[in-house]
């Protein structure tokens, strides 16, 4: 029986699928919950209170991001804004083209929008991008014609965690008067980025990555970009989102992204190391090992490996049964017998893309986390690749390993470390 290192204590490396609330966030929202319960769009006592908590909020966000309060509109998370940005500036620019441009990489959020824009007579270019999962700044500029009315393009990768040239993409998208959307779910509260030094039009955020609550995200919508409401039942949000605003969640995000922008410059060059040390180990201690995503532009926190003749699915169960949290490329877990489409997207062959792994650290993992998985990902690779009829055609020479292993065709590494 394959042992877990030493240590009981469960390791959380899935940051980049959610994250647990501050506790300074925390009380923040309870406090909020029991004592501001207010509607905003009332005019007594309890309303007014609520709606002060919210503009300050509001207004501490856009100081942070460096942008004006009348820009920031509140959602209910990263894929409403997502949808609202897309669809919103699609329908209301019709009348100049129903010609839509993104990439092939982005989240389901976009590319579920694209499609049902598709189904409304709109024409969608999905760009394809290099290995390292980067855009070519050049395709996009070649993609766009006269009825082009948007461009999508995200900031960083969910999956491999790849930095896009963002400045440069809304650049050429102001050249040609054309609205540019981003989605920064990924990025808000890991890296520093600002809105108008960017040069993009919308950008869509989510409260839930960053150490604040679920169910709350922004919009961040330039003085002048036209879109059409999503959310109709109400004048809120300055009649862009009908609904009552749910403040708690609203001055709980406040807080969450003054944390992180609080110590952003340490704690990402904390998690840079560990990342790197995830990064550079890994490979050594186990063969058959790729790096997806491009080598240093990408998140702080994202590691992402595909190993060779096993599926994500598995090493996902059996990694849980050792105590991490993780996440992988593979799609299985969502009931489809397909790989991911950023991974296939990038160039891996099935064979690769199906055996994925996603590991993205946070605030409370230490050198010590990777110490241990670095003594236990080589078990379960292991173990399952011992269960791989697959990888008993390659030790019998009947298939050839797609990814290269620097121990040429030894299939134990000196010292019995990996294989």
């Amino acid at each position: 029986m394959i042992k877990p290192a030493e240590g009981n204590k469960r390791i959380y490396f899935d940051h980049a699928a959610t994250t647990a609330i501050h506790p300074e966030v925390m009380a923040v929202l309870m406090d909020a919950l029991e004592n501001n319960y207010g509607n905003p769009s009332s005019f007594y006592k309890e309303g007014n209170r609520a709606e002060h908590a919210m503009q300050q909020a509001r207004a501490k966000i856009a100081e942070i991001l460096g942008v004006r309060a009348e820009e920031i509109f509140f959602t209910s998370g990263g894929t409403e804004a997502d949808n609202w940005a897309i669809k919103g500036a699609a329908r209301m620019h019709q009348k100049k083209g129903r010609h839509l441009i993104t990439s092939r990489i982005e989240h389901h959020a976009v590319l579920h929008s694209m499609e049902t824009l598709e189904k409304e007579g709109y024409e969608v270019t999905y760009l394809d991008v290099d290995a390292d999962g980067l855009v070519n700044p050049e395709d996009l500029r070649a993609a766009i014609r006269p009825d082009t009315s948007l461009v999508s393009i995200m900031y960083a990768n969910n999956e491999i965690g790849t930095i896009q040239p963002i400045k440069e993409l809304a650049a050429i998208c102001q050249e040609h008067k054309v609205l540019f959307h981003s989605d920064g779910v990924q990025a808000l509260g890991a890296v520093p980025l600002r809105p108008n030094d960017l040069g993009v039009d919308l950008m869509s955020f989510s409260g839930h990555k960053l150490y604040g609550p679920k169910g709350i995200g922004i919009l961040y919508k330039r003085r002048g970009a036209r879109i059409v409401p999503f959310v109709d039942g109400g004048a809120q949000e300055r009649k862009q989102r009908g609904g009552t605003e749910n403040v708690p969640a609203i001055v709980a995000l406040a807080k969450a992204v003054e944390l992180a922008y609080s110590d952003m410059a340490e704690e990402a060059e904390r998690q840079i190391r560990l990342r790197d040390r995830l990064i550079n180990e890994i490979p050594k201690v186990v063969a058959h090992a790729k790096l997806n995503g491009h080598p240093s532009k990408r998140l702080p926190n994202n590691v992402n490996f595909s190993f060779e003749f096993i599926e994500g699915e598995s090493i996902l169960l059996l990694l849980d049964a050792f105590g991490y949290a993780c996440s992988s490329g593979s799609a299985c877990t969502s009931a489809s017998l397909d790989p991911s489409h950023v991974l296939l997207a990038i160039g891996l062959p099935h064979e690769v893309a199906h055996g994925s792994l996603r590991i993205t650290l946070g605030r409370e993992n230490t050198d010590a986390d990777v110490d241990r998985f670095l003594q236990d990902l080589p078990k379960v690779i292991q173990r399952l690749r011992d269960m791989s009829p697959l990888y008993d055609d390659y030790k019998n020479d009947k298939i050839k390993a797609l990814i290269p292993f620097e121990g040429g065709n030894r299939l134990v590494r000196e010292g019995g470390y990996g294989i």
